[in-house]
């Protein structure tokens, strides 16, 4: 993440679909491997939270927040 931008990391939750979740997993364990007792060692909600935020800077998630129309009714 660039770090000459000024950010926070806020704890939310996030709805996504299960095939999204399946393929961070099996991408995760696949990258990471497993270790000498056969265990693999991924952290799936780090990874999660790291691929959110990469994609909020990358798809210009300030600007999507600046629209109006993309609130919800109050």
């Amino acid at each position: 993440m660039p770090e000459d931008i000024d950010t926070i990391e806020i704890h939310t939750n996030v709805i996504m679909t299960t095939e999204s979740l399946k393929a961070i997993v099996d991408n995760m364990k696949r990258v990471s491997g497993k270790n000498e007792k056969g265990h693999y060692k991924v952290d799936t909600a780090e990874t999660v939270g790291q691929m959110i935020s990469r994609f909020l800077l990358e798809k210009d998630f300030e600007a999507f927040t600046r629209d109006e129309s993309h609130y919800p009714p109050f």
